[in-house]
């Protein structure tokens, strides 16, 4: 694990089996709520801005802090990446509650939010989500924190930050002398708010457009950089 790719020809000297980004969606508003408390058997809904506003004003919450559809739309955009799909990406979530959850790499996410809202439901309750298979294995499941016991010693990590200088990311990282190729990217995954979010384990912060953009957005630009510079087509 000490050997390092020069800064040329980044993507012929890292061995392509060892080659891998996680990506840690930090700071996701995913939470379940009684919808009426007081009623017995009262049904668990995912809080999301557009349904519960009522609820959030109840419990003198910003409604920007219920956003699942945030997480929803950046694991649509990494688990149908060419890098995941090649074996090169792996994810987390790390919620506002700090909770953590580890998505396989197999797992397909529902394409609607209402579908998603209740699958979220199910893992929150339950600790994970299993396949049906002959060989059962954990397609999401809720891991023990903190979040840096899950995350390789010598890889590099990195935050993604509006305010942060800004960098040409297929440049930046084939610059980068990461160890095996490995590489960590928090991405921001709220409506709004500092990004102090993984200050814990990151070791710089990084800007990749002079434009505010989408957390789904930017998990997209990292992994099409990723995938030009390890020939994954």
């Amino acid at each position: 694990m000490n050997e390092s790719a020069s800064t040329e020809g980044a993507a012929a000297t890292i061995p392509a089996q060892h080659r891998k980004l996680i990506v840690v969606l930090e700071n996701a508003s995913l939470e379940v709520a009684q919808m009426h408390p007081a009623k017995y058997n009262s049904k668990l809904q995912l809080l999301n801005c557009d349904e519960h506003q009522s609820i959030l004003k109840r419990l003198g919450r910003d409604i920007a802090d219920a956003r699942p559809d945030i997480v929803h739309q950046c694991l649509l955009t990494l688990l149908d990446s060419p890098l995941n799909k090649s074996g090169h990406l792996e994810v987390y979530i790390h919620t506002a509650n700090d909770v953590v959850i580890r998505i396989n790499p197999e797992c397909r996410i529902p394409r609607t939010i209402k579908r998603f809202s209740g699958l979220m439901i199910q893992l929150l309750e339950r600790g994970f989500i299993a396949n049906q298979g002959q060989q059962r294995q954990h397609l999401l499941e809720i891991v023990d924190g903190p979040m840096t016991q899950h995350l390789p010693e010598n890889a590099i990590k990195l935050a993604l930050s509006w305010n942060a200088p800004k960098v040409r990311l297929y440049d930046y990282f084939k610059d980068l002398e990461l160890d095996k190729g490995q590489l960590v990217v928090a991405v921001g995954a709220m409506a709004k708010g500092e990004d102090t979010f993984a200050d814990a384990y990151t070791n710089e912060k990084i800007g990749i457009s002079k434009y505010s953009l989408s957390a789904n957005v930017a998990c997209g630009k990292v992994c099409c950089a990723l995938e030009d510079l390890w020939d994954v087509m």
